[in-house]
């Protein structure tokens, strides 16, 4: 089977109806995944057997009463020889089902907030992350114990090879490795909350984070290497076979291959948020987004998608629009950009980004090393010829305000940066994802907004007001 060593779309499966914020390879049947949403369900996928190499909806999976937000298989046993899927979603719940039956076979009750992580070991144990700060340890439909020592949500859970030992990544920037429910060691080196983990031997694992960058561990301690490429959040990773190349996705539209520690391929998306990313057994690779799209990518030159279908793919790419402010293309400065003929040199690496500008509009190019040329990603939105007085300056960017929100009482705040030409319904509901919060709380962050922007001036003054949250007053 001939390969490119550079991966290619396969296929886009448009199955979900929201955001799909989970994926995980399923052990049947053979090349099977499995795929959680904000829609409240799961779904199974087969690859098809014709030509269009696409993937067939085997099985749906519907018990939740609120968004699923994560998935992990658990692996066959005598009982259950095509193994298990367990899913956990914002009702608190973790529900586990067989791949014959929609609802699930049972449902585990402890956690007191959405439940954002899972992942599975030997003998069918199961392991839990949380909003309510902890995690739990489950078996034979118990809960046997809870990790308690996070000040802040649980967002990545994962269980390692060697025998009892398990890693918890937090909100609060740190991650806990865990013997026999006690913490033996506590990781710190991030610069913001960790959203990912992945194991690579019984001795090392990655970390990615809010803070742009993946390290890589020993379960001794050490950080032995930190990895940047990304400019945006990194919310998933999953490593090869090899057990040193891996896979990441993140806020800022890209899904990047990382081979011998450099990141030699980025594959840009037409959607914000690029959740999720597994490994199929066949070495293509599924991701999952805010469009609720699927897309699987391949290097196998006889499963890439047709001519048209990759035509259609990067013609959706070059129709997206950017907002300079959300980081996809790092930090960039808009003033002095040159023209199109900057396109006839070819880019340094893969994955370059160039801004050019063509009349009035301001155009994203990408440099892709397989192809030998620079691909459209998108338009510039916001940036072109406005001129904005700015009077805060937030994660080295400027915006209008920028509020500072309190949602657990006693634990970190959170900010919120605005600008006045931002629709407050948008800025609210990225506040509320990009934090994983509850979206309840779309109208009271929104209006919270409009009310503390109304009739302002844009200047050194920021406004007062209480908390749309907790109703304490903004420091």
């Amino acid at each position: 089977m001939a390969s490119s060593n550079s991966y290619k779309l396969r296929c886009s499966i448009p199955g979900h109806e929201m955001d799909v914020r989970g994926l995980a390879a399923a052990v049947f049947p053979e090349g099977a995944f499995v795929s959680v949403s904000r829609d409240r369900t799961g779904r199974v996928w087969v690859p098809n057997c014709s030509p269009d190499k696409g993937f067939t909806e085997m099985h749906c999976m519907s018990g939740h009463s609120n968004f699923v937000s994560c998935v992990c298989v658990i692996a066959p046993n005598e009982t259950y020889p095509r193994g298990l899927i367990a899913t956990g979603g914002n009702d608190n719940n973790i529900c586990v089902f067989t791949l014959d039956q929609p609802q699930p076979l049972y449902t585990l009750q402890g956690h007191k907030n959405t439940v954002c992580t899972l992942s599975s070991g030997k003998f069918g144990t199961l392991l839990s992350g949380s909003w309510d700060t902890t995690a739990k340890i489950w078996l034979n439909e118990k809960c046997m114990m809870t990790l308690q020592g996070h000040t802040a949500a649980v967002w990545a859970v994962i269980i390692l090879p060697e025998q009892g030992l398990m890693l918890s990544g937090s909100a609060d920037k740190t991650i806990k490795l865990w013997k026999a429910g006690r913490c033996e060691r506590t990781f710190t080196g991030h610069e913001d909350c960790v959203r990912g983990l992945a194991v690579i031997s019984s001795t090392e694992f990655f970390s990615c984070s809010n803070d742009t960058s993946i390290r890589r561990w020993l379960v001794t301690g050490e950080c032995v290497q930190v990895y940047y490429s990304h400019t945006n959040y990194i919310y998933s990773l999953a490593v090869f076979p090899n057990s040193q190349d891996f896979i990441s996705t993140g806020e800022d539209r890209s899904l990047r291959i990382w081979r011998k520690g450099e990141c030699c391929q980025t594959i840009r998306l037409p959607a914000q948020s690029v959740w999720c990313c597994c490994l199929l057994p066949n070495g293509d690779i599924a991701v999952g987004a805010s469009d609720g799209i699927i897309r699987i990518f391949t290097e196998a030159e006889d499963r890439m998608a047709s001519a048209e279908d990759l035509q259609a793919f990067e013609d959706e790419l070059s129709k997206a629009t950017i907002d300079p402010k959300t980081g996809d293309l790092g930090d960039i400065k808009l003033e002095d950009l040159p023209g199109r003929e900057h396109l006839n040199e070819p880019g340094n690496r893969d994955g370059q980004t160039r801004l050019i500008k063509d009349g009035q509009k301001v155009e994203a190019y990408q440099w892709s090393v397989s192809d030998g040329r620079w691909m459209k990603i998108g338009d510039v939105v916001g940036g072109s010829n406005q001129q904005t007085s700015k009077s805060v300056v937030y994660e080295g960017k400027e915006y209008d305000y920028v509020f500072t929100i309190d949602v657990n009482e006693g634990g970190p705040s959170m900010k919120l940066p605005y600008n006045v030409s931002d629709d407050p319904w948008l800025a609210a509901h990225n506040f509320l994802q990009k934090n994983d919060l509850s979206p309840m709380f779309l109208d009271q962050v929104a209006n919270f907004i409009i009310e503390n922007t109304k009739g302002h001036v844009v200047g050194p003054a920021q406004p007062s007001g209480g908390d749309p949250l907790t109703g304490e007053a903004i420091m």
